[in-house]
């Protein structure tokens, strides 16, 4: 049943060494971290302080950012998840920050457009679901990697245009390589239509999709270069297989598609092939990695076909003791905050958590500041909170989808509608506090986020 843990071993996987989870920080005297069968951990210990944010000047790290696809904070057993088994993710967590309060879109496409733009969907005009603002290309997240002397690659979803319509599109964007699917042009896990630097391979119709992914990305960070990398992966998973609809019979070594269970299994397992890459090659050291994802859980994924139509199975997940049913798709908890793993050793300190506030906006100006540029953009950089968790780079955050959007700090929540919810006692939003509010408090928070949907100019628009 999907929720559930299990056994299941993914498809064509090698066995990844545990040498990335039980390495040696340089400048950091710790306890070995050790995986055991239930995906628990022994305690990390710090002593060395982290460097301060002007000592990172100068410093450009490579960077790996994981951007997984349809995973909520539930399901990774690092936020208190008890539905699945994600050693590898969790690992990652002990290894350095988890942010508690990191949010996107409720859906992937504005998503992308946020993290490649570094602005918000409606201040581009709110492209068509699988286009990307013609006027934002040169400004896009891979040119302005390349400005700060990286090269760059993006491997996995794209979702910004029809690459069988302009498979240059992610050159556009500033990518020097790319190994993408197509959106809705045909399979990303079995039998693969995966398009690589402008034309279609020949080469994959026996492989599963990740493993090509992740092989790409290896490739391209162990080119002998002088130059720093960024590389982007934008997970297939843990979506389920619309796009692979085009055989007639669901396909794959069961016989049916992967249940959501399954997917996060698979998904945990290619972020964990890629620590154990950067280990082996020694550049663990002198990378940033951080994993997220574009929205929240899904509500249910397919999983069958019957009499000719598609079969959707419910995703419930538990956490904190909790049945939760995702929630991707509503500009709720469980459709808009998501997990965030930052891993930097010698200057993220392991086992550590923020309450910084972080959105989809601030990645672009994140990496810009590491790269040694300054970009004015709507997001802010969060360079200062992985030198100091105890800090923050912005006050609210912001999530937009389908003619409505909020603005929320840590505690209150105000929507485009007016609505405003008490998350500390109300956080599934069943009440909203009604004019006049009812409490001095309250109505501060109205007006304090009220004046932030005018800064930003936001209008509500139709559906």
């Amino acid at each position: 049943m999907v929720g559930r843990r299990n056994d299941f071993t993914p498809h064509a996987l090698w066995p990844i060494a545990a040498g990335w989870q039980r390495r040696r920080f340089p400048g950091l005297r710790i306890v070995i971290l050790t995986v055991v069968a239930c995906g628990s951990f022994v305690r990390l210990r710090a002593a060395a302080p982290a460097p301060a944010r002007s000592e990172l000047r100068g410093r450009h790290p490579n960077i790996l950012l994981i951007l997984a696809d349809d995973v909520g904070r539930e399901v990774l057993g690092c936020y208190g998840g008890q539905s699945y088994h994600t050693p590898h993710l969790d690992a990652l967590a002990a290894s350095g920050l988890r942010f508690e309060h990191a949010y996107a879109m409720p859906v992937c496409h504005p998503t992308r457009v946020c993290l490649m733009t570094g602005r918000y969907p409606f201040q581009l005009g709110n492209p068509r679901w699988g286009t990307f603002p013609k006027q934002a290309e040169k400004e896009a997240l891979g040119h302005v990697m390349k400005r700060a002397g990286y090269r760059t690659a993006i491997a996995g979803k794209w979702q910004l245009t029809l690459l069988r319509r302009d498979p240059q599109h992610p050159f556009r964007l500033g990518f020097d390589e790319y190994c993408l699917f197509g959106w809705h042009e045909g399979p990303r896990y079995y039998r693969p239509l995966i398009y690589q630097n402008g034309r279609i391979r020949n080469d994959v119709a026996d492989r599963y999709g990740p493993d090509v992914y992740v092989e790409f990305l290896t490739d391209f960070i162990a080119r002998d270069d002088p130059r720093p990398f960024f590389a982007l992966y934008s997970m297939a998973l843990c979506h389920d297989v619309t796009d692979d609809l085009n055989e007639p019979v669901p396909f794959g070594p069961r016989g049916r598609y992967d249940n959501y269970a399954e997917m996060v299994h698979a998904m945990d397992e290619r972020v964990g092939r890629l620590m154990a890459f950067l280990d082996r090659k020694g550049l663990a050291d002198d990378t940033l990695v951080l994993f997220t994802a574009d929205n929240g859980t899904p509500s249910g994924t397919y999983i069958t076909v019957r009499d000719g139509k598609l079969v959707r199975e419910p995703v419930f997940s538990r956490i904190g003791g909790r049945r939760i049913r995702g929630g991707k798709g509503r500009l709720t908890d469980w459709g808009t905050r998501v997990p965030l793993i930052a891993v930097w050793p010698g200057v993220i300190r392991p086992g550590t958590v923020t309450q910084a506030l972080v959105d989809m906006s601030d990645y672009l100006p994140t990496f810009a500041e590491l790269g040694g540029l300054r970009v004015q953009r709507t997001g802010h950089s969060f360079v200062p909170v992985l030198t100091d968790p105890r800090t923050s780079a912005r006050k609210w955050v912001f999530a937009e989808h389908g003619g409505r959007a909020f603005v929320r700090d840590r505690r209150w929540k105000l929507y485009s509608d007016g609505k405003l919810f008490d998350l500390a006692a109300d956080p599934e939003e069943r009440h909203p506090c009604t004019p006049p509010d009812s409490s001095a408090e309250a109505a501060a928070a109205r007006t304090r986020l009220a004046n932030v949907f005018a800064e930003l100019a936001y209008k509500a628009r139709s559906r």
